[in-house]
């Protein structure tokens, strides 16, 4: 079978990790090839920028770096565990599971620029990262929509409540707003899958979100 990339994209607190290494158990089980991928990888030396970015080093706000240059700190981070480490297999049959990937800017970065430049944005983020810079391109992106509200409590339930913890995007509930805004519009222009993974204001299981991220993928994989 020729390797495949899947992504499952959404805001912090929508449970992408844990969904991620749910899928992963399974396609196994099913005696698919199998890697996980998480974005950024902050044990290389590939994301010192995007941890100096988050930390604050460049501005307390997300705006003191603008959405061209913040994208190009965490595409450095993608080529160089690209280059470094997956690449070698993406000839070989492989699943790569990627919780974020180069989508992540169009969510973070696009919502940055103003309305009428999304287009263009969304077309420079492609060109940069998968044709200039040569990241394989994914076969199918899904974006789990949380209601920030419940993201929001989802995260302070993470961090005890000790707000400090937050990095530059989860502290700024403004901004993580302009986030899912554009999330949902790349998903429309680009043809994501958008699993709504909140019901009555609060999260639905993380079964229910399971079998809807199963039947994405089963007809990716098939």
């Amino acid at each position: 079978m020729k390797s495949k990339l899947i992504v499952i994209e959404g805001l912090d607190g929508s449970g992408k990790a844990t969904q991620t290494k749910l899928l992963a158990e399974k396609l196994a089980e099913s005696g698919l090839k199998v890697r996980r991928l998480e974005f950024p990888d902050y044990d290389s030396p590939g994301s010192a920028l995007v941890k100096m970015y988050l930390g604050g080093e460049f501005g307390d706000k997300p705006s003191d770096v603008n959405a061209y240059a913040a994208s190009a700190f965490y595409a450095v981070d993608r080529v160089a565990g690209y280059l470094k480490d997956w690449k070698r297999d993406c000839q070989n049959g492989t699943v790569f599971l990627c919780d974020r990937y180069c989508t992540s800017n169009i969510i973070y970065q696009m919502a940055k620029v103003e309305q009428s430049e999304r287009d263009a944005f969304i077309e420079w983020q492609a060109d940069f990262e998968y044709d200039k810079l040569g990241l394989p391109r994914p076969d199918a992106v899904i974006y789990l929509d949380v209601d920030p509200d419940v993201s929001q409590r989802l995260m302070e339930k993470r961090y005890g409540g000790d707000n400090s913890k937050k990095d530059l995007h989860e502290s700024n509930l403004a901004f993580l707003l302009s986030c899912r805004d554009s999330a949902l519009y790349a998903a429309e222009k680009c043809g994501w899958t958008v699993i709504d993974c909140c019901r009555d204001g609060e999260i639905r299981t993380i079964e229910e979100i399971a079998q809807d991220i199963r039947r994405v993928t089963d007809t990716v994989l098939c």
